[in-house]
């Protein structure tokens, strides 16, 4: 897997970016990051576990937390 990083100016439309890249051939998904407020970030990540631990959803659940695992040390 590749990554491609994009820094955008304050004014940018992130959504219609997103949409616009997501039409390209061979792009499978997007994440809009925001690393000026990674709290943000990171409160999504707590909402989908609470809602995937709702909905007793715990195989996905792990295959979540064994992506962040082995994608952080792949970095290394």
């Amino acid at each position: 897997m590749k990554y491609l990083k994009i820094n955008t100016a304050g004014a940018t439309d992130l959504e219609a970016l997103k949409n616009a890249i997501l039409q390209m051939k061979g792009v499978d998904s997007v994440e809009i990051i925001d690393e000026e407020n990674p709290e943000s970030e990171l409160k999504k990540a707590f909402a989908k576990t609470k809602e995937q631990l709702k909905k007793g959803d715990y195989e996905t659940l792990v295959n979540d937390i064994f992506e962040i695992i082995t994608k952080n040390n792949s970095k290394k």
